[in-house]
């Protein structure tokens, strides 16, 4: 979960809604005369397009349309219970979105359980991509640990209400008002099923890395310094499998494009620029 630091959305940063093939999606989005290229950025699990924010102007500062957007169920896009919520039904909804967003290939950047998705739509449609990033995020499931108890969490969804999770949760933590009272209502806005389902995603999803090895997409990949979801050592065997370098953001943990978006930018712009 990633904790903006202000609300208040920098210029040229849009909050609309695209319609597409799969049903709506709330995005924050920015556009620039004549792109480079359209970057979409996928975010992880509790997260929403918020954890991207910070980093719009900085893309369009470098010639780049770029579109986060809340995923199905997730925070102000629509959710339904009987919805696809698997890995492929997320993927569906990244390549429809993208080809709204751009009649050329995107670039696609996944953060966390984002970068799940993120595998899952570079192997169903490799033609709508540029290129994949891989931010914060492992080659399959991140598991149990006792600092993240996924299964205990899974089990009290839908059995207690999102709003008493989201207080324990959030037990001492210290937040100013108003962004607190958005990290509550992002978190009780979320569709029970789309949050159980990527918990459980979470848990379980299967390695992907072999696959994409076999795409000959261009791929970055990198983490915060002090990244604590899945262990540093299985992120660095993951670049290596994929034949990249690890890039290490510093001043940031597991959610760089919040706590560093300038760092982030000094380490992924010369890829994207490059492809």
């Amino acid at each position: 979960m990633s904790i903006p630091k202000t609300l208040d959305l920098p210029a040229g940063v849009a909050a609309i809604t695209i319609e597409t093939s799969r049903g709506p999606f709330a995005t924050h989005a920015i556009r620039v005369p004549d792109p480079v290229a359209h970057v979409l950025l996928i975010p992880g699990w509790t997260g929403s397009k918020e954890d991207f924010t910070p980093l719009l102007p900085l893309l369009a500062s470098v010639g780049f349309d770029a579109t986060a957007y809340d995923q199905r169920g997730q925070f102000e896009t629509p959710g339904a219970d009987d919805d696809d919520y698997s890995l492929s039904g997320y993927a569906t909804d990244a390549v429809s979105l993208a080809r709204e967003c751009s009649t050329e290939p995107s670039h696609l950047l996944g953060h966390s359980f984002g970068g799940l998705v993120a595998q899952a739509a570079a192997l169903e449609t490799t033609s709508d991509w540029r290129t994949l990033s891989l931010l914060c995020t492992g080659p399959g499931a991140l598991g149990e640990s006792p600092q993240r108890p996924l299964s205990q969490f899974a089990r009290a969804l839908g059995n207690l209400p999102l709003a008493e999770i989201h207080r324990f949760r959030e037990n001492g933590m210290e937040r100013l008002p108003d962004i607190g009272a958005f990290l509550e209502r992002r978190f009780t806005s979320n569709s029970v099923a789309s949050l159980k389902s990527m918990t459980e995603h979470l848990m379980h999803a299967p390695d992907l890395i072999t696959g994409i090895q076999r795409l000959r997409l261009p791929v970055w990949v990198g983490r915060g310094e002090d990244d604590d979801a899945w262990p540093h050592e299985a992120q660095a065997a993951m670049a290596a499998r994929l034949g990249v370098d690890i890039h290490i953001i510093g001043d940031a943990a597991h959610s760089p494009a919040v706590e560093n978006p300038q760092g982030l930018a000094d380490a992924w712009f010369p890829f994207l620029l490059a492809n």
